[in-house]
């Protein structure tokens, strides 16, 4: 499946140890929902996600204080970090001089052409890429008044910050444009897409709570993944941030893009199951949600047809009439009572990858 999907050739950056666009991996990030002047809460939140699988997180800059926390908080982070900046570029190259990574930093935004320059040269300096991030709900006046479709307004404004940069010879860039309206997120993704070679962060923003968001974010991101455009990204929810991640990589696993941990299946109940199929692959996914091999495990109601339906799975488990049945590529290896199922898969597994 990675090779059915052919990938906008992107310009490569690196944000830490991270590479970003061309033939690097997607990049799946998050952002702290912490208060960053609070450094061992924010540094517990930053390892949580780290651990889920998460490569780039994002920090909210909004005062000095916030900036001067970054030094600790860089020292001791496991990933790279991104600084979220608005309108004050004081804080810009204060999180430079503090190790700050990456910035998430709209030019234009941030005063006069001077303030402007003393940031990207700093930027440009310690090789600190900028990320220009618009959104819908935050354009600029007079792009707002012109009548065109809201997603080419999006698009004006990204190229209006991206000269800004190119015309002070910095290219350390990546763009996203996001939109909590799919369909202009989609197409602002494509046109821009088509105009520039910088690498793109896809998002839909203001998604919503976990089911909504995921749904909203799985249809955006998923399309535009599925032409090909796209080299990190985050799903926005209201939620704990460490959802997002599983999420995301949800997302890129779904296409072929990653394999990174578990890809789950399992069948619509019907009336030939036997057994509670939903407790059962709630209680699957929930035991293998950590396990980091890029494995397919199924989860299959029926003892009848579930092994055969689900032979392209690694390895899978069939309810029947108060037992069930372990699998392995189709062929069933062991049958156990219903209470020992999820045991007798685990013990399968890891006795394959020992």
């Amino acid at each position: 499946m990675l090779d059915m999907i052919k990938r906008r050739n992107s310009k490569q950056i690196r944000i830490g140890d991270i590479k970003i666009g061309g033939d690097a991996p997607i990049s799946v990030q998050s952002m702290c929902n912490t208060d960053t002047r609070d450094v061992s809460t924010t540094l517990k939140q930053i390892n949580e996600l780290a651990e889920s699988g998460c490569e780039i997180v994002r920090l909210a800059v909004l005062n000095k204080d916030a900036a001067e926390a970054l030094k600790e908080i860089v020292k001791k982070s496991p990933v790279p970090l991104v600084a979220d900046i608005h309108f004050d570029y004081r804080l810009a190259i204060q999180a430079i001089n503090n190790g700050i990574n990456a910035l998430r930093l709209n030019p234009g935004n941030i005063g006069k052409r001077e303030n402007v320059e003393k940031v990207v040269s700093l930027a440009k300096q310690q090789q600190i890429p900028i990320r220009i991030g618009v959104n819908a709900g935050s354009l600029e006046k007079e792009l707002m008044d012109k009548e065109i479709p809201l997603s080419e307004k999006m698009v004006q404004s990204a190229l209006k910050h991206i000269q800004i940069l190119e015309d002070l010879d910095f290219d350390l860039i990546k763009v996203s444009l996001k939109s909590s309206d799919v369909l202009t997120t989609i197409e602002a993704y494509r046109l821009i897409a088509q105009k520039i070679e910088y690498p793109l962060h896809l998002g839909v923003t203001e998604a919503g709570t976990l089911r909504g968001g995921i749904i909203k974010s799985s249809v955006g991101l998923g399309t535009l993944l599925a032409e090909g455009i796209g080299d990190t990204i985050r799903v926005s929810l209201t939620e704990n941030p460490v959802e997002e991640v599983s999420a995301g990589f949800d997302i890129l696993k779904s296409l072929g893009l990653r394999t990174r941990g578990v890809n789950f299946v399992s069948c619509p109940t019907c009336g030939r199951t036997q057994i509670d199929l939903i407790s059962l692959a709630k209680k699957v996914e929930e035991k293998f949600k950590n396990f980091d091999k890029p494995i397919t495990i199924a989860t299959m109601g029926c003892a009848v047809n579930g092994p055969g339906e689900a032979k392209h799975a690694d390895f899978g488990i069939a309810g029947g009439i108060n037992e069930g049945y372990v699998f392995k590529k189709g062929e069933i290896v062991a049958k156990v009572p219903e209470d020992k199922l999820i045991e007798k898969l685990e013990e399968i597994i890891t006795k394959s990858y020992k």
